[in-house]
């Protein structure tokens, strides 16, 4: 699953249809298998390791959709070597070598556990670098990958807004099983995050949650999941801009030893066109934009 560093281009890729049914666009930013040479130069543990990190398999689950009406967006890159769904500048100062920029936020809970936008462990607390790296890299990756994927995401989006009026983000991940702690009991099938009723309308949560309730699977709301920075920066239910968040428990798809697709996956995908239908349902003004009334 590994290519050379030349390989990393494009760093993302999105697949528009050539007709839009609705303003629902799909995203998979944690499912890149392309290893920078240089990366995994640097790391102190294996690729097995750091694939642990990987939505595996997430951008095949969605693949399918842009050939039913939806575009799908999906990142080449891994999340160890670059996380997208950061802030631009969440970075811990005790990785690099070099002065930091004045506006990094290198405070935050995801930089202090290890999780910022150059990441410093992989999901299950494995460091990932065997020394410092230099300030100049990390900007370089955020420069070359991370800006130019979210510029592009927002192109996306102005797009459906401008096109339907609304615009709705689906932004699909994957989880363990279990946690980290042990004693933590097997996870939903689904934990969708509506960053707690901010990030999108109440009602396509609660399509999404029935959609996938009528399914057969068992659901969770926000927790342990949310929603990243994705589904906050770009979810503005008052401007009838709309992001949600999808984890997939990886048991219900594939064998997360092993890490290979189990005899469900063709069917987990196939639901994923029953809820982007479902979406489709969703009225349009219902949605917004909302006008604040006047005082």
């Amino acid at each position: 699953m590994t290519q050379s560093d030349g390989e990393l281009s494009p760093p993302f890729e999105i697949v528009e249809p050539t007709e839009w049914r609705a303003p629902v666009i799909f995203n998979s930013p944690h499912s890149g298998t392309v290893y920078p040479a240089e990366f995994l130069n640097a790391a102190r543990i294996d690729v097995a390791t750091l694939r642990r990190s990987e939505d595996s398999f997430m951008d095949e689950l969605i693949g399918g959709l842009a050939d039913l009406g939806f575009p799908v967006m999906r990142v080449h890159f891994p999340r160890s070597y670059v996380d997208v769904n950061r802030e631009p500048y969440e970075l811990d100062p005790r990785m690099f070598t070099g002065r930091l920029p004045s506006f990094a936020n290198t405070r935050s809970m995801r930089v202090a556990g290890g999780l910022g936008t150059i990441p410093r462990v992989v999901g299950d607390g494995h460091e990932i670098y065997r020394e410092r790296l230099n300030v100049d890299d990390a900007l370089n990756r955020i420069e070359s990958l991370y800006k130019p994927y979210h510029r592009a995401l927002r192109r996306l989006v102005n797009k459906a807004y401008q096109t339907f009026g609304t615009a709705i983000l689906v932004d699909c991940h994957s989880m363990p099983s279990i946690g980290i702690a042990r004693e933590e009991p097997r996870r939903p099938d689904v934990v969708i995050g509506d960053r707690y009723g901010t990030s999108c309308a109440g009602l396509l949560t609660d399509v999404v949650e029935d959609t996938y309730h009528r399914l057969g699977y068992s659901i969770g709301r926000n927790k342990p999941y949310a929603g990243g920075f994705i589904t906050e920066h770009y979810g503005n239910p008052a401007s009838g801009l709309h992001a949600v968040q999808i984890e997939l428990n990886r048991a219900i798809y594939m064998d997360e030893r092993k890490r290979e697709r189990t005899a469900r996956f063709d069917q987990i995908a196939h639901d994923f066109t029953v809820l982007a239908d479902a979406l489709i349902d969703i009225p349009l003004g219902v949605l917004g934009p909302f006008q604040t009334a006047a005082e």
